[in-house]
């Protein structure tokens, strides 16, 4: 219980930091006079892109978080199925093997289904398309 109540916990400081850190981070940045964002989301992706200021190191520091905080639970993810199905094939009856993997199928497709969503998403906004022929 102490341990879910700890992972829990670290899950949200990490969260408020990284948002923290990104939303100083776009105090630092000036914008030009009349742009307007088409998207009732303020994505900070967006917002790094109609900056008419210098932006690399936002873009060095999204790319950055994005790898490491991104990255990392994947990482993680893969690691957790690794040793997962290293203990399912220790299992010697088939029926045994085939409830402990009907178990996990649907985890493993709602982790599949976020992650290619978010790849996605954000891999269709890096395309270079205006901000007004994406809003419609």
């Amino acid at each position: 219980r102490r341990l879910c109540a700890l992972l829990v916990l670290m899950c949200w400081i990490i969260s408020v930091l990284n948002s923290l850190l990104h939303s100083l981070m776009a105090l630092r940045v000036s914008f030009c006079a009349h742009v307007e964002i088409p998207h009732f989301i303020c994505e900070l992706n967006q917002m790094v892109l109609i900056a008419c200021s210098d932006t690399f190191l936002n873009n060095v520091l999204m790319y950055f978080a994005t790898l490491l905080l991104g990255g990392g639970s994947f990482a993680g993810i893969l690691y957790s199925y690794s040793k997962i199905v290293s203990c399912i094939r220790g299992i010697s009856s088939a029926q045994g093997k085939y409830k402990a993997f009907s178990t996990c199928a649907s985890h493993l497709s709602v982790v599949s289904l976020f992650y290619c969503t978010l790849l996605g998403v954000y891999l269709s906004s890096a395309a270079t398309h205006s901000s007004h022929s994406s809003a419609t």
